[in-house]
C-alpha cells in the first residue's frame, strides 16, 4: 500500500476516539499490553517522561522536548491528535516519523490488527514505543490521549510524571467532578517514580498526595516553587501556567544534564525545534489572524483572557465545536461584542453548526451561520478591515481545517 492507502485503511478500519467520540474508548490497557508484547515490548527499550493533564499537556510535552534537545539529547515526541498530517503524532528532534516506516509497520502488523480488534490509538502508541526503541532515543516525552489511568500510553514506566492541569472534560468518561478526573489523571503515578503537579488545586491536591503515598512516589507541587521569568517561544501569557511544571519536571528528571542556556534556548525555540502548532498561532496579519486548539472550559477561559488583551477595532470570531461539549456552560465565556462565524468542522463528531448558532443566539451574541469552516473562514477574511482581529477555534478540527 501507499502512505495514502495506509493512512485511510488505518482510518476507516479501526475506531479513532478523534472521529467517533465515546464509543471508541477503549477503558482496558489488555489490547496495548498484547500488542507491545508481540512487539517485543519496546516501551522498556527507551526512558521516558509521561504527561497528562485537561489543559497543557501537549504544550508542556513540546516545552519538555525541546530543552531535551537543546541539550544535546536524541528525544522522542508522542502527541495526540494530529492537526495536518498523522505524522504529526510521532517525532524524533522535531522531525516527523517517515512514511516509508508507517506503510511497513502496518503492512507488517496488519494481521495482528485485524484478528485482535486494536483501537487507533493502541496502533498509534505501539507504533510510537516500536518507533522511539528502533531509533535508539535517549529519552521519549509521552503525553497521554486521555485520562491517564486506562490511557494506553500507561504501560511505560517513566523516570518522572507531570500533570498539567484538571479540568472538566471527557466528564461521561473520566468522572463528573474534578476529583474523580484527576483520580483518573493519577493513575499515571508509578511505584517510586517522582510525580509533578503544574497546578494546586485543594479539591484535586488530597487525590494526588494520596495516590502518591501509595505508591511511595515523591510528589512536587510545581506552583510552591520559585523560578526565574523565561522567554517563551509560545504565543499567549497562559502558557506561563505550563511552565513551572516543565521546569520542576526537568529539576526532578535525573541522569540527563540540562543547562542554564539549554532551557533558555528550549524554551524560547520550542515551536522551531519540535514543529507545535494550534498554539495561540497567528497565521496571518492586517488583520491579525490568530488560532488556537483550545477547546475546553478552563482552555478557552485562558484564551479568551489573552483575546482580551489584544488591540483591535473589531473582534470577529470563527467558531465551531464537537457534539459532545456542554456549550451552554462554553458560551459565556465569549465576549459578546463580537462578530461570529458559526460552522461544523468536517468530522463525524462536528456539532451542527445551526445548533451552535442557536445557542449563541439566544444568549445574545450575533453572527451568521456558515455551512463548512473554510466558508466560514473566508467571509470573516473579506469582512474584517485591516486593524481588526480574526480568532479561529472551539476544536481542534476548525484548527485544522484553517491551517
Amino acid at each position: 500500500m501507499t502512505y495514502k492507502e495506509t493512512l485511510d485503511w488505518m482510518f476507516s478500519q479501526l475506531p479513532m476516539y478523534q472521529n467517533k467520540g465515546k464509543s471508541a474508548f477503549n477503558s482496558k490497557l489488555d489490547g496495548i499490553t498484547s500488542f507491545t508484547k508481540h512487539l517485543n515490548n519496546p516501551h522498556t527499550q527507551f526512558k521516558s517522561i509521561h504527561v497528562a493533564g485537561t489543559n497543557g499537556k501537549g504544550s508542556s510535552s513540546h516545552l519538555l522536548a525541546s530543552v531535551l534537545q537543546e541539550a544535546g539529547y536524541k528525544v522522542g515526541l508522542y502527541t495526540s491528535p494530529h492537526l495536518k498530517d498523522f505524522r504529526e503524532r510521532v517525532r524524533i528532534n522535531g522531525e516527523k516519523i517517515g512514511k516509508s516506516w508507517v506503510v511497513d509497520f502496518i503492512a507488517e502488523n496488519k494481521l495482528f490488527f485485524t484478528t485482535n480488534r486494536l483501537s487507533f490509538f493502541e496502533m498509534t502508541v505501539g507504533m510510537a514505543f516500536s518507533y522511539f526503541a528502533d531509533q535508539k532515543v535517549d529519552i521519549a516525552i509521552i503525553e497521554v490521549g486521555l485520562g491517564g489511568r486506562l490511557d494506553s500510553t500507561n504501560i511505560i514506566t517513566p523516570e518522572v510524571s507531570l500533570i498539567t492541569n484538571i479540568g472538566m472534560d471527557h466528564t461521561d468518561m473520566l468522572g463528573d467532578t474534578l476529583a474523580k478526573i484527576a483520580g483518573e489523571k493519577a493513575g499515571i503515578i508509578k511505584k517510586e517514580v517522582p510525580i509533578v503537579i503544574s497546578e494546586y488545586n485543594e479539591e484535586t491536591a488530597p487525590v494526588f498526595i494520596s495516590v502518591a503515598k501509595e505508591n511511595n512516589s515523591r510528589i512536587i507541587f510545581a506552583e510552591e516553587s520559585e523560578y526565574a521569568d523565561y522567554k517563551i517561544g509560545l504565543l499567549g501569557a497562559y502558557q506561563k501556567k505550563n511552565i513551572k511544571g516543565v521546569l520542576a519536571t526537568l529539576n526532578t528528571l535525573t541522569g540527563f544534564k540540562v543547562t542554564e542556556n539549554n532551557i533558555i534556548n528550549g524554551l524560547g525555540h520550542v515551536v522551531e525545534n519540535t514543529q507545535l502548532m494550534g498554539r495561540w498561532q497567528q497565521i496571518g496579519s492586517d488583520p491579525v489572524i490568530i488560532c488556537d486548539t483550545a477547546h475546553n472550559k478552563e482552555g478557552i477561559s485562558l484564551v479568551m483572557e489573552q483575546v482580551k488583551k489584544q488591540t483591535y477595532e473589531e473582534l470577529h470570531i470563527v467558531i465551531g465545536f464537537v457534539k459532545d461539549k456542554d456549550i451552554n456552560r462554553i458560551s459565556p465565556l465569549f465576549p459578546k461584542k463580537a462578530t461570529y462565524y458559526y460552522c461544523k468542522p468536517k468530522n463525524f463528531r462536528g456539532l451542527d453548526e445551526k445548533k451552535l448558532a442557536r445557542v449563541f443566539s439566544d444568549s445574545g451574541f450575533k453572527g451568521e451561520v456558515y455551512e463548512s469552516v473554510n466558508k466560514a473562514f473566508k467571509a470573516a477574511k473579506k469582512r474584517a478591515k485591516k486593524n481588526d482581529f480574526i480568532y479561529v477555534g472551539g476544536s481542534n478540527f476548525v484548527v485544522a481545517e484553517v491551517l
